[in-house]
């Protein structure tokens, strides 16, 4: 049994795109790291818990979310693919379960309570999504191309009405611009990708409209940033005064204030402490790193002959590209509040979950089964 599992870890170690696995590897590292930094004087000074309550707590996701992406990269690709639908439609449930039975924080319903473990499936599902919409458009058996798009389509509208119904708009849109790159990658006309967000545009407008109460709280945060005199930004603004303050180099480790003047700065504003305490130099070097993830996947995507797996990859990049860069538009203040976490270093569960995941495939999607040794 042990032969066979030394001949298992070297055919894997021998398939994997190792500097694929090893940047998710780090970025998982320096997420727990970047967490005892940031939370453990905020848990023992403000919240009166015990110093590494939350360190301690992101300890074990992390450990547990390396083990299932470790999990998710071994799997067969036939097998992944036979499990795909199964497990697609079982989050798709929780996440029609949030609407009645979900935890509400802050006016928002996304949360749901297993006693032991509160998680939130859309981080769940994001991955599952993408993959889902790439085998959809890579099947041949369908009559038309453009039925395998309705069928796309269909997908993508289910979740999105059960997001805006929470309300979630912030991971609406990103499931949105994510099937957007999705079916732009499988080769749809471009008059056709403007007609979706005009269609899209006026359906937000129109909801805005019709359901105001609703969705106050948007109208209310596209005002304020447009037009600063109209309320209070202050999340943004003190996410943008820790960047400054940080400099280049950032004020040490500990000596960040960000994390008291925020609420749930270790989650929504995760990329300002870090560079509020290390500075921007290391902020840089963290997106740098989310950039040669998404450059190796896509190069590796381009030069795959298999259509699943190639909008797949592209898909899976283009989220995580994606939410990263809200993340930081966010921070910076280029962007409207989304609550939108950074993927691998943001404090929570479900978050690292949902990365794991999404790097469980990009590892299983990017074995050699072309030689990319020359990448």
């Amino acid at each position: 049994m042990l032969k066979n599992f030394n001949i298992h870890y070297k055919n894997y170690w021998k398939e994997i795109d190792k500097t694929i696995f090893l940047s998710f590897l780090l970025l998982f590292i320096l997420g727990v790291f970047f967490s005892f930094a940031s939370t453990s004087s905020l848990a023992g000074e403000k919240l009166n818990k015990d110093y590494y309550f939350f360190f301690s707590k992101h300890l074990i996701f992390s450990i547990s979310s390396i083990f299932l992406m470790l999990t998710i990269s071994c799997l067969e690709l036939n097998f992944l693919k036979k499990i795909l639908i199964p497990i697609f439609l079982v989050l798709l449930i929780t996440l029609f379960l949030v609407l009645f039975f979900g935890v509400e924080v802050k006016g928002s319903k996304r949360w749901l309570n297993l006693f032991f473990f509160r998680f939130q499936p859309i981080e769940f599902l994001k991955p599952f999504f993408i993959v889902i919409i790439a085998k959809i458009l890579s099947k041949e058996n369908f009559i038309t191309t453009n039925i395998s798009y309705f069928f796309s389509f269909l997908c993508l509208i289910i979740p999105c009405a059960i997001l805006l119904n929470q309300p979630d708009v912030g991971q609406t849109i990103l499931l949105v611009l994510s099937w957007a790159a999705i079916v732009f990658v499988s080769g749809i006309k471009l008059i056709f990708i403007f007609s979706f967000f005009s269609v899209v545009c006026l359906s937000i407008v129109c909801l805005l409209f019709i359901f105001p109460d609703k969705f106050a709280y948007v109208l209310q945060r596209i005002e304020v940033f447009f037009d600063p005199s109209k309320g209070d930004r202050g999340q943004s603004d003190k996410a943008l005064e820790a960047i400054k303050e940080g400099g280049l180099t950032g004020q040490g480790m500990g000596e960040g204030i960000l994390k008291y003047r925020v609420p749930e700065a270790h989650t929504d504003y995760i990329i300002s402490v870090i560079a509020e305490e290390f500075g921007s130099i290391i902020s840089i070097f963290l997106i740098c790193i989310f950039l040669y993830i998404a450059f190796r996947v896509i190069k590796f995507a381009l030069q795959n002959g298999d259509k699943f797996i190639k909008i797949s990859l592209c898909g899976l990049s283009s989220l995580l590209i994606f939410q990263t860069f809200i993340h930081i538009g966010v921070n910076t203040r280029l962007l409207p509040t989304t609550g939108m976490t950074l993927p691998f270093l943001s404090y929570g569960g479900s978050s690292m979950f949902g990365s794991a995941m999404l790097a469980g495939m990009i590892i299983n999607l990017t074995k050699n089964k072309i030689n990319n040794e020359n990448f």
